[in-house]
Formats: C-alpha cells, structure tokens, sequence
C-alpha cells in the first residue's frame, strides 16, 4: 500500500461504512442486547451476547447496504440520499452486493456457530423482510409500507431474547408490539417534513397520499396506542416502579408533541417530533434495562 492510495481506501471505506447506516444498526444493536439482558436471570453469557451482536450488527447492516443499492436511483432523486455511495455512483453494484452477502455470511456463520439455529433463521427472516419485502415491494407500492414492513424493524429485541433463551417469550412479544407501534409516528414525523425529496422520488408516502392533517391525526393516534401498548411489561409483572415512572413520562411528552403537530402543523415541529421519538426508544429500552437493576415491584 501506498501513501498515495490510503486517502482513496478510507474514502471508499468510510462510504461502505455509510451504506451499512451505522447510527440505524447501533439503536437495532441496542434493542437486541435490551432484549438479551432481560432475557435472563443474572448476566447474560459474555461469549454468546458477543457472537449474537456482532451476528445481528453484521446482518442489519447488510440489509441497509442491499437497501441503498437496491433504492440508489430513488436515492439519487432525493436531497436526503444523494450522497450516498450508491447513488451517487461512487461505489458501484457488484462491489456494493459483495460487501453486503459477505457481511451477512459472516453474521449468519456466527450466529449458527456460537449462539443458536432459531436466532440464526429468526435474523435471516429479519433480513428478507427488510431488504426485499419492505425496499422492493412495500415501500414503492403503498403508504402502509411502513406499517406492514414495521415488523422487520421491530424484530431486534426478539433476536436478543431467542439469541440468550432459544425460544421467544410473551415478554420477547411484547417490546417486539412496542416498537412496531412506535415505527408508524417515527416514520411518518420524518416523511411530513422530506415529503417533498419523497415527491421527487415517486414514493407513496402517506403525507403525499393522504395528506398532512390526516397523517398529523394518524400521528397523534399511534402515539396514544402506543402509550397503551407501553404498559404492557408492567401487565406481565416484567417490570417495576422504575420503568413506571420513565414511561409515563416519556408517553406524556410524546403524546404532546403529537398534539401540537396535529393542531399547529409546522415542518420544525415535525422534526422536534422525529428527534423526541428516537429519544423516546432509546429511554424506554434504558428504563427497562435500569428498571432490571433496581427493580422496585409494584404491590407487596
């Protein structure tokens, strides 16, 4: 290797590393390591959640990759993704699909040989879902796209309990139904304010086909749905006063922010409901992990 040629190799990797949408797979990341550490009394095995994160990272960003390559002429079209390697024509197809499937037998070859055959399948699925149901047949065809390919999504936290237990639990079931009914209202903040990259783009956003007040009122509806859905740990006594407390506060200013978006719609108070909503994930998956460590019952 040369000086002259190592500006141009981190250049081209830091554009696959881009592709791979890194700030994406370390909330996936997140949620699955919630999900094995609640899987199981005590401390998960260290060896194991090991191999099934870096198994489920190697695999999601996989499917991003395939995503961008797969949307490189939509993505072109649209202010938010012209960058990116694959539109841009910075990298191109073959490199791009290599890098891609070699990440995913990777993550697969990890996930069968150190932590188990249902994680394994259960990750491939996930992929699949992601990569060709949602990119190539969902989301150019419908508004509900993000409805129906909401499950993929929401699957990170069910990865990490069957990665730990070999099996998926109503517990495992329940914060997979939390961050499917939270996908909608996330989604559907960032569409209102990029409808019109989405516009350029052909896409069937609902925003564009229905319009802003009904998807500030589809909004507003998810979040409350969702406040209700949050409970649902608490039903199954898998959670205590802790977790109580952050998620009645984090459903409350969820909840607000969807109400003045749908009374006063602004595009800045769209992106103020986008942000709260990562945050709002991030704290209730850190409320359940604290809630694990300090756990205070609600009744004697």
């Amino acid at each position: 290797m040369t000086a002259l040629t190592t500006p141009s190799l981190r250049r081209h990797a830091g554009a696959l590393w881009q592709l791979a949408k890194p700030k994406v797979v370390a909330l996936i990341v997140f949620c699955a390591v919630i999900g094995m550490v609640l899987a199981v009394p005590g401390w998960p095995d260290p060896g194991r959640m090991l191999a099934a994160t870096l198994g489920i990272a190697l695999v999601a960003g996989a499917a991003a990759m395939i995503n961008c390559l797969v949307e490189r002429t939509i993505d072109a079209r649209m202010r938010r993704t012209a960058r990116r390697a694959t539109a841009s024509g910075e990298l191109g197809a073959a490199e791009t699909l290599l890098v891609a499937l070699t990440a995913l037998g990777l993550g697969m070859a990890l996930l069968i040989a150190l932590v188990n055959a249902l994680t394994a399948w259960l990750t491939l699925a996930t992929f699949a879902g992601y990569a060709i149901v949602y990119t190539l047949l969902l989301k150019p065809n419908t508004p509900q796209n993000i409805v129906i390919g909401g499950a993929s999504g929401a699957m990170p936290p069910i990865l990490g309990w069957a990665a730990m237990t070999g099996e998926v639990s109503a517990m495992a079931m329940v914060l997979f139904l939390i961050i499917y009914t939270w996908t909608p209202p996330h989604f559907w903040t960032l569409a209102l304010y990029r409808r019109d990259d989405y516009a350029r783009a052909g896409l069937p956003m609902l925003p564009l086909t229905h319009g802003q007040p009904f998807t500030t009122l589809s909004i507003l509806l998810y979040t409350v749905l969702l406040a209700a859905v949050t409970l649902l740990p608490l039903a199954l006594q898998a959670a205590g006063a802790v977790y109580l407390l952050a998620i009645l506060l984090l459903n409350a200013r969820f909840v607000l922010l969807a109400a003045r978006l749908h009374r006063h719609y602004a595009d800045d108070s769209a992106r103020r409901c986008f942000r709260w909503s990562i945050q709002f994930l991030t704290w209730l998956f850190a409320a359940l992990l604290l809630d694990r460590v300090f756990f205070l019952p609600l009744s004697g």
